[in-house]
C-alpha cells in the first residue's frame, strides 16, 4: 500500500505535528517515531493500545533484495497503524499443509517483499513509562511465519505490564540465501538476512520504543523453534552485541533443533562441480538447509540452485519475480555469514565470548510426537541403533532400551525431544558460566486435544498458547491442542497465567520468580539431573532426562561438534 494512502491528512493531525510531542501525551493519540507519527487503536484487552504495520526498514526489493536491511523512509502526516501490513513471501495453503498461521488467517492482508514491518501492543498511557519490552521471533523452519499470527497477538502479555512487539523477518530464499556475488557485494559476508532484519528491529526499538512507554534498555527476545534458534544465534552473534538485554529460547538454539556444526557461507578453495554434475537442490530436508549432498558452503549451494533454474548471476536472480524466487530457490537456514555470525557459535559459547545477556531456555517433553513414523519393533529398534547413533550405539540402547515392540514404539520419537532438551540445557549452562542470570525449564504439561485429534502430549509448539496467555487463539502447527476445550477452562487458564507471568517477570528483572508462583531455581542451583518442570499438576524443581541420555548426547556433541571444531573436551558438554 502506498504511504500516501496510509496518511490521515486531517487538520487535527497537522496541528499535532506542528508542536513537539510531550512526554505525557496519551497513547490514544498519535505517537512520534524517528520516521514520522503513527496512529494506533484500542486493543482487544482494555487499557492496551495496538500499533500495526510500522516500517522498521526500507522495502528489500530490486537491488536491495538479499541485502541487509536499510533505514526506512520518513513520512509526513500521521500514518494509519490500525491494520496489519504484508507478511513476507512464503507458501500459503494449499502449497503447504496444514494452513499457515501467517497467510491463512483473518489477519492476513497481503504478501510481498515489502514486508519489513512491526506491531506494538502497549499498556502505557504516556511515553517514558520504562516498561519492559518483549519481542517475538516466530518459528516456521526458517520458511514461514509472520508478526500477524493470531496466536502471537500481544494483548494478554501487554496487560501484564510489558510492551509487546511482533515483526516480520524475511524467510526461505529471501531471508537465508547466499551466492558468491552476494559475498563479494557484502565485503566477504552474505546470508542471514533474517538475522539482519531482527537486529534492525532491536535498533529501531532502542531509538523509538520509549515513546510507546517501553524501556529501550530492557529488551527481551523470545521465540520458538526457528525463532528460538535465531535467538540462540543472536545471543552468540558479534553483530548483535548491545542490541538487547535478555533472551528466551523455546525449543531451539544456535545448533538448530539438534547437535551439529554450522554451515559456513564461504569455504576457501571450495568450488562448484561442472554444471552437468551439479545436483538440483532438494525441496525437502536432506542436508543442511534441505540440500542433500551439496557443496560445503552456503554461497556455493546458492550458486548451484541458481544454475539449476537458469539464472546464475545475481542480476538475473534479482530480476526474477518474487513468486518465482519463492518457488524455485531454497533458503539454507542460519549460517556463519561472516558479519553477524563470524564463527561457529559452538566455539563462541564454549570460550565464553557470547553476548552477556540473561537467558531463560527450555523445551517440551514430547517435541518429536508429531513426527512419529510407521510402527517399529524391538528388533528394528536394536538393529537401527548404528544408523541413529553411529559409534555411540551402545550408549543409545542403554539410554533407550526396548525389549518389546510396544516399548520400541514408545521410544521412537523420544531421541528428537531429548536431543533438543540437551541442547537447551547446554545453552543455559554456557550463560551461567559467564555470570549471567540463566534459567532452564522442561515443559511436561499435556494440553487438551479434541476427541478426533491425535493426542501429541507436550508437543513441539505446545507451550505457545500458555506463554502468550492466549488459549482462545488458533494454534500453530504441530501442537494442535483444542481451542474449544481449553479456552475458558479454569485449570488451563490458571496454568497459562502462571507460565506467561514467569516469562513477563523474567523480561522485567531477569528473574522469573514472583509472588504467588512456585519457586523456579536458577541454573546454578540445579543438580546434574534437575530442571524446572512446567506443568499444571505442579510446577517446580524436578527430574530432567536422566544420566544415561545426558551421557549419550554429551558423547555425540564431543564427536560431532567439539572434536571437529577443536573445542577442548572439558568445555561446553560437561
Amino acid at each position: 500500500m502506498m504511504i500516501k494512502a496510509l496518511m490521515l491528512r486531517t487538520a487535527l493531525a497537522s496541528a499535532l505535528l506542528s508542536v513537539p510531542f510531550a512526554a505525557s501525551a496519551q497513547l490514544t493519540g498519535p505517537v512520534q517515531t524517528e520516521q514520522g507519527a503513527v496512529q494506533g487503536a484500542p486493543g482487544k484487552v482494555e487499557g492496551v493500545t495496538v500499533f500495526k504495520n510500522i516500517p522498521f526498514a526500507a522495502p528489500p526489493v530490486g537491488d536491495l533484495r538479499w541485502k541487509l536491511p536499510q533505514p526506512p523512509a520518513s513520512w509526513d502526516g500521521v500514518r494509519d497503524a490500525t491494520q496489519y501490513g504484508d507478511v513476507c513471501m512464503q507458501n500459503p495453503a494449499p502449497q503447504r499443509f496444514p494452513p499457515n498461521a501467517a497467510t491463512d488467517t483473518e489477519n492476513f492482508t497481503g504478501m510481498s517483499e515489502d514486508c519489513l514491518n512491526l506491531n506494538i501492543w502497549t499498556p502505557a498511557k504516556r511515553a517514558g513509562e520504562n516498561l519492559p519490552v518483549m519481542v517475538w521471533l516466530y518459528g516456521g523452519a526458517y520458511n514461514e511465519g509472520g508478526g500477524n499470527a493470531p496466536f502471537s497477538e500481544g494483548d494478554p502479555l501487554a496487560a501484564k505490564g510489558v510492551v509487546m512487539v511482533t515483526f516480520n523477518y524475511r524467510v526461505g530464499p529471501f531471508g537465508f540465501f547466499s551466492h558468491p556475488e552476494l559475498t563479494a557485494e557484502g565485503g566477504g559476508a552474505a546470508g542471514n538476512q533474517a538475522l539482519g532484519d531482527a537486529i534492525a528491529v532491536f535498533k529501531w526499538l532502542k531509538a523509538n520504543v520509549a515513546n510507546f512507554g517501553g524501556d529501550p534498555n530492557n529488551i527481551t527476545l523470545f521465540g520458538e523453534s526457528a525463532g528460538a534458534a535465531m535467538n540462540g544465534g543472536l545471543v552468540g552473534a558479534a553483530g548483535a552485541r548491545g542490541t538487547f538485554e535478555r533472551a528466551i529460547a523455546q525449543s531451539g538454539a544456535w545448533m538448530g533443533l539438534g547437535i551439529g556444526t554450522m554451515t559456513p557461507n564461504h569455504v576457501p578453495g571450495a568450488t562448484l562441480p561442472p554444471p552437468s554434475a551439479t545436483p538440483a537442490p532438494a525441496p525437502g530436508p536432506g542436508g543442511p538447509g534441505g540440500f542433500g549432498n551439496m557443496p560445503p558452503s552456503a554461497e556455493l549451494r546458492g550458486l548451484a540452485n541458481a544454475r539449476q533454474i537458469g539464472a546464475e548471476t545475481l542480476a538475473e536472480l534479482r530480476a526474477l519475480p518474487a513468486e518465482e524466487v519463492q518457488q524455485k530457490l531454497r533458503g539454507h537456514g542460519m549460517i556463519i555469514d561472516g558479519k553477524i555470525i563470524t564463527e561457529d557459535l559452538s566455539i563462541t559459547f564454549a570460550e565464553g565470548r557470547q553476548n552477556p545477556v540473561d537467558v531463560l531456555v527450555g523445551s517440551n517433553e514430547d517435541e518429536g510426537s508429531f513426527a512419529a513414523g510407521p510402527p517399529t519393533t524391538a528388533e528394528a529398534w536394536r538393529n537401527g541403533a548404528g544408523q541413529r547413533w553411529g559409534e555411540h550405539a551402545e550408549l543409545g540402547l542403554a539410554a533407550y532400551p526396548a525389549s518389546t515392540d510396544a516399548e520400541a514404539q514408545a521410544q521412537a520419537p523420544q531421541p528428537f525431544s531429548d536431543t533438543l532438551s540437551w541442547h537447551m540445557r547446554l545453552f543455559a549452562k554456557e550463560q551461567a558460566k559467564i555470570g549471567q542470570e540463566s534459567w532452564h525449564y522442561y515443559f511436561t504439561h499435556d494440553p487438551l486435544y479434541d476427541p478426533d485429534q491425535r493426542d501429541l502430549g507436550a508437543a513441539h509448539t505446545g507451550e505457545i498458547p500458555y506463554v502468550f496467555d492466549n488459549l482462545c487463539a488458533p494454534r500453530t502447527f504441530p501442537g494442535g491442542s483444542s481451542v474449544e476445550l481449553m479456552c475458558g477452562n479454569p485449570r488451563e487458564e490458571a496454568f497459562a497465567d502462571q507460565v506467561s507471568q514467569y516469562f513477563v517477570n523474567f523480561a522485567r528483572t531477569g528473574n522469573p520468580n514472583g509472588e504467588g508462583l512456585p519457586q523456579w531455581p536458577a541454573m546454578k542451583e540445579l543438580g546434574p539431573n534437575e530442571t524446572m518442570i512446567l506443568d499444571a499438576d505442579g510446577s517446580g524443581k524436578g527430574p530432567w532426562i536422566g544420566e544415561a541420555k545426558d551421557k549419550l548426547y554429551t558423547a555425540i556433541w564431543r564427536d560431532r561438534v567439539a572434536e571437529p571444531l577443536g573445542i577442548e573436551t572439558g568445555a561446553g558438554g560437561d
